[in-house]
């Protein structure tokens, strides 16, 4: 099998002199992720963020087996003592990765660097059973990107048991987070049922998962552009008439990408709600529909738009 940092360079997310900040949370996929960094981009052009979110005991710890780490690569580091939690505790994951990316993204942009992210094919296969039982739509089989911005998520092909192989092979030490298994975390409850539940149905089953999502993303790409080609030259409005006219799977995504972006964020019920949308009457000189998740449908003069509600 051809060695996993050639495989990484291959994929072209990492190349050799390219700076960038790998998240190091000192786990097995983090450990191997700067590992090839530095195998990939040397070890000068790779620095670590570290964030020490003091919500555990033995937290410390991992503080210092990253420091080891990156003095024995040649590699930066930066430990970052996250502020306190929000209280009442709320989604402490959501907000421990709101801490470290705003950090890494300040460090990022002072190197003029991408962000490096260590999320695996296990991962890819748990978000996109996460996001499916979560939430309705194509959205949810499309899983995370390679890249984002300058974020990048290098090993998105490779399993978790072989990032802990390849550190294994170069005797590089990692922490267990216990916190990963934990089952109050829903995210923890699809690792430790749905994906062995995969694997037992067939041994690739994430690489399968992984080549699905990519197809899936070349796919939606041809579907963006059939919406921009319907809409209003600004892209926010579209005449309820000739929405009537599309086919229902596009007049779908038409409805979906104007509550997304009225809403800024992902709108669950959007598809759902178009049939009732193209009920909408647009003799009317104005109407409107609340659709849910902070938005509402309004048709003003014969034209839709997707506005927050107030």
């Amino acid at each position: 099998m051809t060695d996993l940092a050639e495989r990484v360079r291959a994929e072209g997310l990492l190349t050799a002199g390219r700076p960038v900040v790998v998240l190091l949370s000192g786990g097995r996929d983090s450990v191997c992720l700067l590992g090839v960094a530095a195998e990939v981009a040397g070890t000068g052009a790779v620095a670590a963020l570290h964030v020490d979110y003091g919500l555990r005991p033995g937290s410390g710890a991992d503080a210092e087996l990253c420091r080891d780490l990156c003095a024995r690569l040649g590699v930066a580091l930066e430990v970052m003592a996250a502020p306190p939690a929000p209280a009442g505790g709320g989604n402490l994951q959501a907000w421990a990765r709101d801490v470290r990316y705003r950090r890494a993204d300040e460090l990022a942009q002072d190197r003029r660097a991408d962000v490096a992210a260590g999320h695996t094919a296990t991962d890819q296969a748990e978000t996109v059973l996460y996001r499916l039982a979560s939430s309705p739509g194509r959205r949810a089989l499309l899983g995370m990107a390679p890249r984002a911005g300058r974020l990048v998520r290098p090993l998105l092909a490779v399993t978790r048991e072989e990032t802990a192989a390849w550190c294994e092979a170069r005797g590089l030490p990692w922490v267990e987070d216990a916190s990963n298994t934990d089952p109050r975390f829903a995210r923890n409850r699809v690792r430790a049922a749905l994906v062995p539940a995969l694997r037992a149905v067939h041994p690739a089953a994430e690489a399968n998962v992984v080549r699905t999502a990519e197809l899936l993303r070349d796919e939606a790409a041809v579907l963006d552009a059939a919406v921009d080609a319907v809409l209003d030259e600004d892209g926010s409005a579209i005449a309820l008439a000739r929405l009537r006219g599309l086919p229902i799977a596009l007049a779908r995504l038409v409805v979906v990408r104007l509550a997304e972006d009225a809403a800024g964020a992902l709108v669950p019920r959007a598809a759902s709600r178009t049939e009732e949308i193209l009920a909408l009457d647009p003799a009317r000189t104005w109407t409107a529909l609340d659709i849910g998740d902070g938005v509402r449908a309004v048709v003003e003069g014969g034209v839709l738009r997707l506005q927050a509600s107030a």
